[in-house]
């Protein structure tokens, strides 16, 4: 993808000077359900209808979406309120009956994302299509599979490419049904600042109250536009109701919203900040001496412990470290998720710092 210049041209055939808005259910359960939602959020900023017909469920006996009746439905939704229509494909059996029943834009879903052959085998069934294709990242944080599934697209000469990012799955219990990993979007989009990057804030909260929160902080770093699970009546929905908003609610969080630009032509703005980033330089490198002068000591540690023939790991060293440092972190106004990625992170490289120094 070293040539991928123009590929945010299709968001021009959207709402200008707007984020491409993409709302509707999770799952489409009733052809009234898809309807009167389509009807509801019609009158807002939302540009496109989306809605699950066939949903991966991690284990058998959920519900698993109503299959391609429903895409009728979302033919009747687009006649009646003009809104485009969005689906979710996993084969090439999903993509044929998308195409015969002229659905806008097709999505793959994480799950998909992680399998080659099947995003191959989607890649090969949407070969030269016009539609609007857009990739969820994988379950887990890999950013090479990620851009892998990406280029299988854009091999098969499909356009009109975007991505969607919704989180990544982890063992830890944190605030998030799937922890945002924001650096890795933030990659992919530096690695292709071309391509649209739309927020999935339903996926990556699993919470409907945090839904304004995550789709802001997606617009604050220059996301095209967020994909928000909408239902009629979200409490008795069929699939993932805690994340789904009703569309009055999805109105006001819309209407919050606060769009960015990209940067400002003032004198005194590129001044300021021009002097504030070379103080963060500054720190950032004072930052990297401090780290080097840590792992000298670590390394100094590790001599020790070879010298007594003791392990590398000392769980009770590391928690007694973490917990002190989360005190400190809360004092200095730092998020907990960050102490933990930091110190971990540091403990990791300590780890591998004293490593060399007892095995050579």
């Amino acid at each position: 993808m070293t040539n991928n210049k123009g590929l945010k041209s299709w968001l021009n055939d959207f709402k200008p000077d707007c984020p491409l808005i993409i709302a509707g259910p999770c799952s489409a359960e009733t052809e009234e359900q898809v309807l009167k939602t389509a009807h509801e959020i019609k009158d807002s900023d939302v540009s496109v209808l989306r809605a699950g017909i066939w949903k991966p469920r991690t284990r058998p006996g959920g519900f698993e979406g109503v299959g391609a009746i429903g895409l009728k439905w979302l033919q009747k939704a687009k006649q009646e309120t003009g809104l485009l229509v969005a689906t979710e494909v996993a084969t090439r059996a999903h993509v044929e009956l998308v195409l015969e029943h002229d659905i806008d834009i097709l999505w793959i879903g994480a799950r998909t994302t992680v399998n080659p052959f099947a995003v191959q085998e989607i890649a090969e069934a949407l070969e030269n299509t016009d539609k609007i294709v857009l990739l969820k990242n994988p379950v887990n944080p890999d950013l090479s599979l990620w851009i892998g599934g990406l280029e299988r697209l854009y091999n098969a000469n499909i356009k009109k490419l975007g991505v969607i990012h919704r989180g990544f799955s982890t063992y830890e219990k944190n605030n998030y049904r799937n922890n945002p990993e924001w650096q890795i979007a933030i990659e992919m989009q530096s690695k292709f600042p071309d391509l649209p990057m739309i927020c999935d804030p339903s996926h990556i909260t699993g919470n409907r109250n945090m839904i304004q929160q995550v789709s802001q902080q997606a617009l604050d770093l220059n996301y095209d536009g967020l994909m928000i699970e909408t239902h009629i009546n979200p409490d008795k929905a069929w699939s993932d109701p805690a994340q789904q908003v009703t569309p009055d609610l999805l109105k006001k969080i819309l209407n919050n919203l606060k769009v960015r630009k990209q940067t400002d032509e003032d004198f005194d703005f590129i001044s300021a900040i021009a002097k504030l980033r070379t103080q963060i330089n500054e720190t950032d490198e004072k930052i990297l001496e401090i780290i080097g002068k840590r792992m000298k000591i670590v390394e100094k540690i590790g001599e020790l412990k070879r010298e007594k023939n003791v392990a590398i790991l000392q769980t009770h060293r590391w928690q007694e470290i973490l917990e002190r440092m989360l005190l400190i972190g809360k004092q200095e106004k730092l998020t907990k998720d960050f102490i933990i990625s930091l110190f971990k992170a540091m403990h990791q490289e300590s780890i591998y710092h004293q490593g060399k120094v007892i095995n050579d």
